[in-house]
């Protein structure tokens, strides 16, 4: 059985490892194909970390990890930082890791912002599970303008 790792924080504002989770319980072969490993860590800073460790010490075969900055710029530095830590995981392992970032001044009305919390937390743990089970579901999507958390902006271009 495959091991999928889902990482998230106790800074986020809402519970954005618990959606990705309810997510990948929906999606086929759950619990006899894949199972998930979730682990919650502080801030998203510590998730590259922890992703690393899923794969190194449990076996996950790809992780999402979930966060959420703040609204200071100085937040926008961490996150930047936080990033390049996941990418740097992601090379050092052979593994994927989608991070899943909703900055908290992304919407100033409350249940928008929770709307695209939940919105992007699914659809990125839906991406993992195509990532790894139907490759060509995203392949049927490419250059769609598909988005994760608010509405799709569509294609540029029809395609032949």
């Amino acid at each position: 059985m495959e091991i999928f790792g889902v990482v998230d924080t106790m800074f986020a504002r809402y519970d954005m490892g618990g959606a990705a989770l309810a997510e990948l319980e929906l999606c086929p072969g759950y619990g006899e194909t894949f199972t998930v490993v979730r682990q919650t860590v502080p801030g998203f800073k510590d998730l590259a970390v922890a992703a690393k460790r899923l794969i190194e010490q449990q076996g996950a075969v790809i992780v999402v990890a979930l966060g959420m900055p703040g609204s200071a710029d100085v937040d926008k530095v961490c996150a930047h930082e936080a990033s390049q830590g996941i990418m740097m995981a992601q090379l050092l392992t052979s593994t994927p890791i989608l991070e899943v970032f909703v900055h908290e001044d992304e919407a100033e009305d409350p249940a928008v912002l929770a709307s695209v919390f939940e919105n992007r937390s699914r659809d990125h743990a839906r991406n993992a599970y195509w990532m790894r089970f139907e490759p060509e579901q995203l392949v049927a999507r490419a250059g769609q303008g598909i988005r994760q958390g608010f509405g799709h902006a569509g294609p540029l271009l029809a395609s032949n």
